[in-house]
């Protein structure tokens, strides 16, 4: 299938009649499950995963306990994935002394993992990458930074030796292939091809690789005594069964984290993988914060079955004991809420009937920039300074020449300003919900195309807010004023991540009503914010967890 073009910038004009202008993707649906798997066919790889994170970030409180680990150096299965020599690594010095895991769960259906609902070889043979992630701890060990990746994302994989899954065994070169879907690489050319994938799209120096069997995930859950999520509803998957009978908070053990971790066709979530992604991301968070309390660091039998489980059910290149006790070490005191979790971001499916999702390459480029920069990420809570006697991060840094003097731009002005009324055809909008309200931007979204507004998506935005904030990029500003005048007390701001079109933040503040729609050609007034203090060009839509927030979701 053809790539997806990029969306050129289109500033508003000044018109009083609508434009025949090319419209934006309307809303995205959430991505069509392939209705003809059956259950033992679906993936219940994500235990692995989290399972290998669980014994990565369980480091991170302390690293005295597992000095008498390291007897345990010569037990380890590796395999080889990584490559420090890859020519797709980005501005490779900016990233010396970085700890980059690339973290990998696989639908491996042989042996005890179809004892536990994964299905058997005769479903499907080999494995799939249904799981990844890409945690990446940088040189100043200040934070942790975990990207997860759709399974269905669109690739294209380079040429690659093909795998063999049961021997662990690389073959024949395989060509290179264009569009494919992520977790198909895993399934041809295995933990090597699979780096190379994830590096040429982020550019991260990937030094570590983990995959994980399935077997072990109960046996952690159970060793580490449950884990605690929350859900403000139900949660009933159709082809699992129930997943959560009631909300509130509650302990999950066995089976019942595993169902959680896994389900991806739960009706009130509407997303599939992407709310199965969420819901990996806010178990961990919370497998996290109970490491730190010191319920699992305490307990050395608790901490010693969860790391036999990990070594027993894992394969590794780049990882033995004494790397682990010496990321542990640097790593003291780091507090849960300098932990994010991202994920990719996507323009919806490919139109060529594989139902691939389009990865939004600006964006994905934006968000490994900043985490090879160092740059702080939205929803990331900043670290305290304190003194310290570590030699400062080796990652290059610039600095601000002074401001010169120079004169104010419309879109720097503060305070109330004037602008035409524009029509709303000629106003592209997407609608993102920064409230703990569920499914208001898509009622918003509902309520504006009426009036002729182009709705072209609706999303999370990667922050919540009290205040209603319309943003908009270059030649946007009448067309934002024109939007935010239809949301009572709305304020509006320039904003250069903003390529196409105008972004209306929902805050707590909206109360539903929504106003008149000027005259087009009106002089209005609205109120603007000084511009969007952003570092790189990250959107305002990413799908953030943070692991230190205990919001019920």
């Amino acid at each position: 299938a053809p790539k997806v073009p990029r969306e050129p910038l289109e500033p508003t004009p000044d018109l009083t009649g609508p434009l025949n202008l090319r419209s934006g993707p309307r809303r995205l649906d959430p991505p069509r499950e392939d209705r003809k798997r059956s259950l033992l066919r679906r993936t219940t790889a994500t235990g692995r995963v989290l399972v290998a994170l669980a014994c990565v970030t369980a480091l991170i409180g302390t690293g005295f306990v597992w000095g008498y680990l390291q007897s345990w150096n010569g037990n380890w299965r590796n395999v080889t994935a990584v490559d420090p020599e890859d020519k797709n690594i980005r501005n490779k010095d900016a990233q010396t002394g970085d700890e980059t895991y690339l973290i990998v769960g696989t639908d491996t259906r042989g042996g005890q993992n179809s004892k536990v609902g994964a299905g058997t070889t005769a479903d499907a043979e080999g494995a799939r990458s249904d799981t990844v992630i890409l945690v990446n701890v940088p040189a100043n060990r200040e934070r942790v930074v975990a990207v997860s990746f759709p399974r269905d994302l669109q690739v294209d994989r380079p040429e690659c030796n093909s795998w063999d899954n049961e021997t662990g065994k690389y073959g024949e070169e395989m060509p290179a292939e264009d569009n494919v879907k992520l977790n198909s690489v895993y399934f041809y050319g295995g933990p090597q091809c699979l780096v190379r994938v994830i590096t040429q799209m982020s550019g991260l120096n990937i030094n570590h690789f983990i995959g994980m069997d399935f077997y072990g995930f109960e046996k952690v859950v159970r060793a580490i005594g449950g884990v605690e999520v929350c859900s403000t509803v139900p949660l009933y998957d159709y082809e699992i069964g129930h997943i959560l009978r009631k909300p509130g908070k509650q302990k999950l053990t066995g089976r019942r984290a595993l169902n959680y971790v896994r389900a991806r066709n739960i009706a009130t979530e509407g997303n599939g993988d992407y709310g199965r992604i969420k819901r990996q991301q806010l178990f961990m968070s919370s497998l996290l914060r109970s490491t730190l309390s010191g319920d699992v660091l305490k307990n050395p039998n608790k901490l010693n079955s969860i790391v036999n489980t990990f070594i027993e059910y894992s394969y590794v290149d780049g990882v033995d004991t004494q790397s682990l006790i010496d990321l542990a070490e640097s790593m003291q005191g780091m507090d849960a809420g300098r932990v994010t979790f991202l994920t990719i971001p996507t323009s919806g499916t490919s139109e060529d009937g594989q139902n691939n999702e389009i990865p939004r390459t600006d964006d994905i480029d934006a968000i490994f920039n900043a985490i090879i920069d160092d740059l702080p990420l939205p929803g990331e809570k900043k670290a305290e300074k304190t003194p310290s006697s570590k030699a400062p991060s080796s990652k290059a840094t610039t600095s601000k020449a002074p401001a010169g003097p120079s004169r104010k731009s419309s879109t720097d002005t503060v305070g109330q300003i004037t602008a035409t009324a524009q029509n709303p055809a000629n106003v592209g909008v997407r609608v993102l919900n920064g409230t703990s309200t569920a499914g208001l931007a898509s009622e918003v979204s509902d309520r504006l195309t009426p009036y002729g507004f182009d709705v072209r998506g609706v999303a999370d935005a990667s922050e919540n807010r009290d205040d209603t904030v319309v943003r908009y990029g270059v030649g946007q500003q009448a067309a934002a004023a024109t939007l935010a005048k239809m949301f009572p007390g709305a304020e509006i701001q320039f904003d250069r991540t903003v390529k196409s079109g105008v972004e209306v933040i929902l805050g707590s503040d909206f109360g539903g009503d929504l106003g008149a729609v000027p005259d087009t050609g009106a002089t209005i007034n609205v109120e603007q914010l000084a511009p969007a203090e952003n570092t790189g060009d990250l959107p305002n839509d990413l799908a953030v967890t943070n692991a230190g927030d205990t919001t019920c979701t």
